[in-house]
């Protein structure tokens, strides 16, 4: 049983956090190349939002949504 936690242990610490730690290493060099992954997230977070804020627009300008007010009936 110890050999098995001994086995998963050696498998994050020099297998699964390798590119973590490498990542690491690179942010002592250049911060901006460490970060690329965040700055790759954030454009495609940011091309989403437009992509939704120009479908929104669509939407609003051909007038397909009940936009009636209206109460519950418990009300």
């Amino acid at each position: 049983m110890k050999d098995l936690f001994y086995a998963l242990q050696d498998f994050f610490v020099n297998v699964a956090f390798a590119p973590l730690d490498a990542l690491r290493a690179l942010e002592l060099e250049n911060w901006f190349l460490a970060n690329g992954i965040n700055w790759f997230f954030m454009i495609i977070c940011a091309v989403a939002m437009v992509y939704w804020m120009l479908q929104l627009k669509k939407f609003d300008s051909n007038n397909e949504e009940d936009k009636s007010i209206s109460s519950h009936s418990f009300l």
